[in-house]
This record gives C-alpha cells, sequence and structure tokens, in this order.
C-alpha cells in the first residue's frame, strides 16, 4: 500500500513536471512565433526593395534599347561628350567610377544581409522545429503518463506482477531453507 502512494506521489510530481516543461515550451514557441513577424517585416521590404530595383532595370533596358534603335540618338550622345573639356570628361569618368564602386558595395552588402538573414532564418526555423517536437515528446509522454494513473487494468496487472516476484523469492527462500534442513540432517545421521 506504501509502495503504490510512493509510485502515485511519484508519477503526479513527473506529470507536474511535464506540465512545466509543456508551458515552457509553448512560451518559446510563442516568442518564436513573434520572432516570425519580424522575419514576414524584412520579407515584406526586401520584396519592395526588389520591386524598385525591377523597375530601374526595366527603365534602363528601354533606355537602351531606344539608342540602339535609333542611331541619331546615339551621335548625340557622343557628339556631347565631344563637345566637353578633357578635365570635365575626366572628372565625369572619375564620378562614374566612383558610382560604380558605390553600386558594387551596394550589391555585396545586399547579398551579405541576404546570406545572413538566411542562415538566422534557418537557425529559427530549427529551433522553432526543435521545440515543437519536444513539445509533441512532452505531450505524448504526459498523456501515457495519465492513462497509466487512469487505467486500474494496468495498476492490477503491475500489483500481480509485483506479487508474482515477491512470492517467487518467497518460495526460493522456504525451498533453500528445506534443503539446508535436510543436509543438516543427513550430516547429523552420517555422523
Amino acid at each position: 500500500m506504501a509502495a503504490s502512494c510512493i509510485v502515485k506521489e511519484m508519477l503526479q510530481a513527473s506529470v507536474s513536471d511535464m506540465k512545466n516543461t509543456v508551458a515552457d515550451l509553448e512560451r518559446k514557441l510563442s516568442s518564436v512565433e513573434d520572432e516570425g513577424n519580424e522575419w514576414k517585416t524584412r520579407y515584406e521590404t526586401q520584396v519592395e526593395l526588389n520591386k524598385q530595383l525591377e523597375r530601374q532595370i526595366h527603365a534602363l533596358q528601354e533606355k537602351s534599347e531606344y539608342i540602339r534603335g535609333n542611331p541619331t540618338d546615339r551621335l548625340s550622345s557622343i557628339r556631347s561628350y565631344d563637345q566637353m573639356p578633357v578635365g570635365a570628361l575626366n572628372q565625369y569618368l572619375k564620378r562614374l567610377e566612383e558610382e560604380k564602386i558605390l553600386m558594387e558595395n551596394h550589391l555585396k552588402d545586399f547579398e551579405l544581409r541576404i546570406d545572413q538573414e538566411a542562415k538566422a532564418y534557418y537557425k529559427v526555423n530549427d529551433e522553432r522545429r526543435m521545440y515543437i517536437s519536444e513539445i509533441a515528446q512532452t505531450s505524448a509522454a504526459q498523456e501515457a503518463v495519465k492513462k497509466q494513473t487512469t487505467d486500474p487494468g494496468h495498476v492490477t496487472r503491475e500489483k500481480q506482477a509485483h506479487k508474482g516476484v515477491h512470492n517467487a523469492s518467497t518460495k526460493k527462500q522456504t525451498t533453500s531453507k528445506k534443503k539446508d534442513a535436510a543436509r543438516k540432517t543427513t550430516k547429523q545421521s552420517v555422523s
């Protein structure tokens, strides 16, 4: 009777611990879900930036096609450079080179940010999956413990198994005592 009370108390303590663990994991999961909003905002910002860049690309492509299609315009732009003094052309060339370097740096920065955000996203997503898995495992274990505590057939089988082990050990002790007594009797009669 005392052993069953101890087992019951241990099971209740285990259920309580599991409930606390589930609550902690659910809190962590909700905080991870809150981070999802941050990722959504970043994603939307990136999509908007991509749309702007696509519009710029499209405008430049149209301008390029227009210049290619009309040779007189191409020549007029070349003539405007012909009319510029050499110093102004050098300054214009330096400015264009600076813009090119600036654009290349922006491109590298965006590539780096995308890589970092992708790594962070996958890390957070893996953590989220791990927490969901832990919650599922803990919930399953908690349900199993609840079933064990509420299943009277399980308790009865456990008691029978315990009694069987106890009875078997008692029978072994009784049998060994009888054998010892028989050996003593045989030794005494031989002497």
